[in-house]
């Protein structure tokens, strides 16, 4: 069995938004470009949500506090949707109805 193993790690510089992707630059000049649908929390979110993001650590993830989303490099780098489940993005959605 073949493991991955990063040379570096991948570190983000940029992330931006396009109608349905998210777009994650890296500091070694490669993109990521991640369809919204694999995560719902971005998906629904506004654009005022979706533009307030954090780096964590030395950018090995990103946090939108506003959504309470977090999704690593890693993940997105191996092709990782998010794992959360459709009961509790309908709670959050109705939270998110309720709250407006």
């Amino acid at each position: 069995m073949n493991t991955l193993v990063l040379e570096a790690d991948p570190q983000v510089i940029e992330v931006l938004f396009t109608d349905d992707k998210l777009i994650v630059n890296l500091a070694d000049d490669r993109s990521l470009h991640v369809p919204l649908s694999w995560y719902p929390r971005l998906l629904h979110a506004t654009l005022a949500e979706r533009e307030n993001w954090l780096l964590l650590g030395d950018g090995y993830a990103i946090e939108w506090p506003d959504l309470d989303e977090h999704i690593g490099i890693e993940g997105l780098l191996a092709g990782r949707r998010s794992g959360e489940s459709a009961p509790s993005i309908q709670r959050w959605l109705q939270n998110r109805s309720a709250a407006s």
